[in-house]
């Protein structure tokens, strides 16, 4: 018995007092509170260095009293209460509080003349990127890159990415995502940050679309013999271009191939009743004819009926008022396609890239 300490030794230290604490060691206690009652405490988004300092505080403190922690509580909630206005640190802070406020052009204007990289993980920027941006990255990057790249992904856009890839490359790639089990954190996160930083250099498009979408969105609602001429011209100067535009644009003769059977109701109901009279009554011939059919088959019969007996009593249409018409019916399609009302096919004779 004598070898056993007394007592007293045995017995907690004495409780710190508020006025005994440092500040960090209350943000300690007030973060501490918060974690206990459940709350998110975005405490990885500190500089690594306070991450750890806050760490080894809360490892090193043992308790305080219950009057204690309501003095820090009350003391944290007055400076609180004073508090009028907080603004971010820095232009990096001042970014992100106005990210999707501002241009992407001047954002990143910004940041490359502060030499401010894009806060948060990089992995999640390449996460966010369609396949045609990454597939650059994969085909240029070299393949344990590639693999580390294809890992972080979510597996469809992976597998859709792997498909873009030559057959060989493709079989490296697939064959080094076996060997990346061993890789560290902080070698994941300087690739993450050196494909974000590559991301970062490339410049923004300073238009919504790209070439191809915006030439076919033009050529849409031309007349048939500027776009019959346009494509012509385009043939002769880049042959590889103009076979793009072909299958970007969407004219009244791809309603066909475009348009499901089941979403015809839907245009027809948002016409004007005197342009699709109009343009039915222009389809006499060839592919106009062919959709003019395709339009009337997949309505109801009796509407169906009542449109052919308007055409059949309509004159001749005038060729002006015949493109007018047709192409109100495909602005109709458009706008229903943007409003997510229906999905335009991929048609017959575009391929998969």
């Amino acid at each position: 018995m004598g070898d056993l300490a007394p007592l007293a030794r045995l017995a907690p230290p004495a409780p710190v007092r508020p006025g005994q604490m440092t500040r960090k060691q209350k943000a300690a206690v007030i973060i501490r509170l918060l974690l206990i009652n459940g709350l998110d405490v975005p405490l990885k988004e500190l500089p690594e260095d306070l991450q750890a300092e806050l760490t080894l505080l809360l490892g090193n403190m043992r308790h305080i009293d219950r009057d204690t922690l309501a003095g820090v509580v009350e003391e944290f909630v007055e400076e609180l209460e004073a508090l009028g206005l907080t603004f971010p640190r820095g232009v990096a802070g001042a970014l992100s509080a106005l990210d999707g406020k501002i241009s992407a052009h001047t954002a990143a204007r910004l940041r490359k003349e502060a030499g401010v990289r894009q806060t948060g993980d990089p992995w999640d920027r390449v996460r966010a990127l369609d396949v045609k941006k990454l597939r650059p990255i994969a085909e240029h990057e070299s393949i344990e890159i590639a693999a580390v790249m294809l890992s972080k992904l979510d597996t469809g856009k992976a597998a859709e990415l792997l498909s873009k890839l030559p057959g060989p490359r493709a079989r490296r790639i697939t064959y080094a995502i076996s060997l990346t089990s061993g890789i560290s954190p902080e070698a994941l996160d300087r690739i993450g940050l050196s494909l974000a930083s590559q991301l970062d250099a490339q410049p923004d498009s300073v238009f919504d679309k790209g070439p191809v979408e915006r030439v076919g969105a033009i050529l849409n609602f031309s007349t048939a013999s500027t776009r019959d001429d346009v494509l012509e011209g385009l043939d002769e100067t880049d042959a590889e271009f103009a076979e793009q535009v072909r299958k970007a644009i969407f004219t009244y003769t791809n309603i066909p191939s475009r348009v499901a059977p089941r979403d015809i109701p839907k245009v027809v109901r948002q016409l004007d009743p005197i342009l699709l009279v109009t343009a039915l009554a222009a389809s006499t011939t060839g592919e106009e004819a062919a959709t003019a059919e395709y339009i009337l088959g997949n309505m109801s019969a009796r509407l169906a009926d009542s449109l052919r007996e308007e055409v059949a009593d309509r004159d001749k249409v005038k060729a002006k008022d015949a493109e007018e018409a047709m192409n109100a019916v495909v602005a109709e399609i458009r706008a229903l396609e943007a409003a997510g009302e229906l999905l335009l096919l991929a048609g017959d004779d575009e391929e998969d890239d």
